[in-house]
């Protein structure tokens, strides 16, 4: 029997979105279910904002608090309910170089700006080019993620201690079987509590969180960035600020569609793609290197964790804040072992995996499965998702030609 889509949480504007968080705030079970889905997602967020950090060049507290300023700000102003917004992969990759050139003040500067244009062309309409994005593209494009995902957790696989990998084995079945017990508590918090005091209880001395860099001891505070306000420092951000805007409004649009189809319900993606740019703007301003949606978290946070309103992306962002602010200690105690079993997981949960299947490839046309190989080689060999979209497209164009050239000759 089909089922029927609810409407775009901005469909029935303000007062419904009010409604929904009013609703969700008066049921303790549904309270429960959200934060600690949030309280799943924040730790989760810890180790990749710092490693994110590593990437851009700069410190671990500036990496943190992008993650917490974007989940925060998106709760508020983003249009897709339950996803989940921080420091990314992709827009590292972006700005590292701005960093490196110019420093701090360049890239918040171009933080700023790339937010700019991202309210812009959220405001613009931009997200209906997302219907001409070719399918196979759009599979490419989420399997690259789930790949770029499972690279990262190698490294806390090679050259660590032998206790690290049956922890990171009985995370994972952690993960896997204690939903079947009860989903009253979300399963990666019960895998990482348990491995962590298993590691302290047993004086096990393996990599943890603490290991990654320094937490913060402050809030951040606004700052503008010290840069000149001329024709030649738009010359240097520019091309990066409209790299931002656009790799961080495809990644955020591709995450968006793919939470729709995980909890069936509609997103507005004109209010989202307006409220990227907003919560960069926000996190620009408090020294943040800026981010987008991020696939995994959101995934973890919907599909694992079950989280379905926009307390749960906030309390993500909040209760983050409020682990690496006071509970520090306890946060820099946990394992990275648990949180690459939570993520190895969520990686594969965000595999299509159909895509990859006999079944699956010959139910799709050829152009769409050379598309998705293309799109997915490019971007493990570049680790720069808008590489792998740029080759994918090129790749479907040179397909679809010799076609267009037929079609054209019959006329």
């Amino acid at each position: 029997m089909a089922t029927t889509r609810t409407p775009a949480p901005g469909a029935d504007g303000a007062a419904g979105e009010v409604h929904t968080v009013l609703g969700a705030l008066r049921s303790p079970r549904v309270l429960r279910r959200e934060v600690l889905a949030g309280l799943v997602v924040g730790l989760a967020l810890v180790p990749e904002a710092i490693s994110f950090a590593v990437i851009v060049g700069v410190d671990p507290r500036v990496g943190l608090f992008t993650s917490v300023t974007m989940a925060m700000s998106i709760a508020v102003l983003g249009g897709r309910r339950a996803m989940i917004s921080s420091a990314t992969g992709a827009v590292a990759f972006v700005v590292a170089p701005v960093m490196r050139d110019h420093g701090l003040d360049y890239l918040l500067a171009t933080v700023l700006l790339g937010g700019l244009v991202q309210v812009l062309l959220g405001l613009a309409g931009a997200a209906r080019l997302m219907r001409f994005v070719p399918r196979g593209v759009m599979v490419g494009f989420v399997n690259s993620l789930a790949a770029l995902l499972l690279l990262a957790q190698v490294p806390h696989l090679v050259g660590v201690p032998w206790a690290v990998y049956p922890l990171v084995a009985v995370g994972v079945l952690v993960v896997v079987g204690w939903p079947r017990l009860t989903r009253a508590v979300p399963a990666p918090l019960v895998a990482i509590v348990l491995l962590t005091t298993v590691t302290v209880l047993a004086g096990l001395d393996v990599p943890d969180v603490g290991d990654e860099g320094a937490l913060p001891s402050a809030l951040p505070v606004p700052v503008l960035p010290d840069v000149p306000l001329t024709w030649q420092t738009l010359r240097i951000i520019g091309p990066y600020a409209v790299g931002l805007a656009l790799v961080g409004l495809l990644e955020t649009l591709v995450t968006a569609d793919l939470v729709d189809r995980i909890t069936d319900t509609g997103s507005d993606k004109r209010r989202e793609a307006a409220g990227q740019g907003g919560a960069n703007l926000v996190t620009g301003l408090l020294g943040g290197m800026g981010g987008c949606a991020v696939i995994g978290q959101s995934v973890m946070n919907t599909r694992v964790n079950g989280a379905r309103t926009r307390v749960s992306t906030f309390s993500a962002g909040a209760l983050m804040l409020v682990l690496v602010l006071l509970l520090g200690d306890v946060v820099a105690a946990i394992p990275m072992a648990a949180l690459v079993a939570v993520m190895l997981m969520v990686a594969w949960q965000s595999i299509d995996r159909e895509s990859l299947t006999w079944a699956g490839v010959r139910s799709r046309p050829v152009r769409d499965t050379v598309a998705m190989l293309a799109t997915l080689a490019a971007v493990v060999a570049t680790h720069n998702l808008l590489v792998g979209l740029a080759v994918g497209v090129v790749v479907v164009a040179l397909l679809s030609l010799p076609g267009a050239v037929r079609s054209r000759r019959g006329r």
